[in-house]
């Protein structure tokens, strides 16, 4: 029955290969379960109460994602979309946390609208080949660059020397040294760095003998040399501690009156919250389902022809759309399409079987919090470079010989990892792309979705610098 289902034969997968997937995903991005609730309680948010919106708004969208669409991504609360949602929205603008949630949830119902009127799909229509190739190869060096901070083989040093002691695992620099941080190489005489590296030879040496799961196994390894040398440790915990906290302080709490009231001076926070949600996610399905074969150039030919959810990447991003609103519901920021999912497909999830595992694992993990936290960054780290290194490939698919292509994709190819956002790449690409066309004199080949997209990027950045 799960074979039909999920049409695993078609998909020249199995039962096995799908759970490896699920579980290398999740081990992958399981991090977000206790990041996203302590970036969410400098909001004022009860930690106990997001860490479990968190487990169920990742479980419900992910099996949305695998049940409807059989596609193998995971969703769960962005990052970036938390910090914005917290430090910008209710602590930079003064919105009680309710409040913030009740803009969550306006934006996952503009989500699904544009989705259901084709809006998204057009979108995908209008981005041209080249930058569909930029955008996996950015998202891929983004990934890596993920690994390489979380591994700790980077350290950042400002004002001549001092090294900066900031949380480079979530990416944070203080903006005020921003112009002044210098990456360099760590001498790896920490526990943590050595770890780290020699995870990533145990993941590359699996995988160039063509070991099945080797993400995973190496993961599972990694985690082992980490209880040795002291990186990790394993939990000493009671029975009541594997209970899930009350959801109760944040389930239904979003201030939709709140938000309706004020709508006129929230509507460029909507903006933002509803443009980076879209272009993450549009971002993450071309980058990583092209590359990968889970939305071919048939799919996205059904999908641009047909009507209503005639393709999966029909489904998938609708189902990408409900998980938002769902998210507020709960307690949580935007709910989106995960970038990490690329390591279980590098593992060989080609189904949605794969997500359904995943969520199974979030589900899970609300009464196995203290196992899942002894899993640590030096573990994940290795396998989020090797899945950059197997992303790189759409890369070489540019015409880098064509200024008129080169440049769009360099830019959207690199400022994905040096701003840390997919959304910047993608908004950098498109300006480029239009000033090439239009130098050229070959305006009139440009797809007007992608001027308007181009104009509302450059208007929510302009509304930025004013605010």
């Amino acid at each position: 029955m799960i074979t039909r289902r999920f049409l695993l034969k078609e998909h020249g997968t199995d039962v096995r290969t799908e759970a490896v997937a699920g579980a290398t995903t999740f081990v992958t991005m399981a991090y977000i379960l206790f990041v996203n609730p302590l970036i969410l309680s400098n909001a004022g948010m009860d930690r106990g109460a997001v860490f479990t919106a968190t487990a169920l708004a990742s479980a419900i969208g992910t099996l949305c994602m695998g049940l409807f669409a059989n596609v193998p991504f995971a969703l769960a609360p962005g990052m970036g979309l938390n910090a914005f949602f917290t430090f910008t929205v209710v602590i930079g603008m003064g919105l009680r946390w309710q409040e913030a949630l009740g803009v969550v949830f306006v934006c996952g119902l503009i989500n699904i609208l544009i989705t259901v009127t084709r809006i998204r799909k057009m979108l995908i229509a209008a981005i041209p080949e080249s930058l569909q190739c930029a955008i996996g190869a950015g998202i891929g060096r983004f990934i890596a660059y993920i690994g390489l901070k979380n591994g700790r083989f980077l350290e950042f040093l400002v004002d001549g020397g001092q090294v900066l002691n900031a949380n480079i695992a979530e990416g944070k620099v203080a903006s005020a040294l921003a112009s002044d941080v210098i990456p360099r190489m760590v001498d790896f005489t920490g526990g943590a760095s050595l770890v780290s590296l020699a995870g990533l030879l145990i993941i590359f040496t699996l995988l160039l003998l063509r070991v099945r799961g080797a993400i995973l196994i190496g993961i599972l390894l990694t985690t082992g040399l980490g209880l040795v040398n002291g990186v990790t440790r394993l939990p000493s915990v009671a029975l009541r501690d594997f209970l899930p906290p009350s959801l109760a302080p944040t389930l239904f709490q979003l201030d939709l009156a709140g938000v309706w009231n004020r709508l006129g001076g929230l509507f460029p926070v909507i903006l933002a919250f509803s443009l980076t949600d879209t272009f993450d996610t549009v971002g993450t399905f071309l980058g990583t389902g092209r590359k990968a074969g889970i939305f071919d150039a048939k799919d996205e030919a059904v999908m641009r022809q047909g009507g209503g959810f005639s393709s999966k990447l029909d489904r998938a991003l609708f189902a990408d759309s409900i998980a938002t609103s769902v998210g507020a519901l709960l307690g949580t920021s935007n709910t989106t399409t995960y970038v990490e999912s690329a390591a279980g497909i590098g593992a060989g999830g080609k189904t949605g079987l794969a997500s359904v595992f995943t969520a199974g694992f979030f589900i899970l993990a609300l009464f196995l919090a203290p196992l899942a936290l002894m899993i640590p960054a030096s573990a994940t780290a290795p396998a989020l470079i090797a899945v950059g290194v197997l992303m790189m490939d759409a890369a070489g698919k540019i015409r880098w010989d064509d200024l008129e292509e080169a440049v769009p994709a360099f830019f959207t190819a690199v400022l994905m990892p040096f701003t840390y956002s997919i959304t910047n790449g993608i908004a950098a690409g498109f300006v480029f792309y239009i000033l090439a066309k239009l130098l050229r004199r070959k305006h009139g080949s440009v797809h007007p979705i992608l001027y308007i997209m181009t104009g509302l990027f450059l208007a929510n950045y302009l509304l930025e610098a004013l605010r």
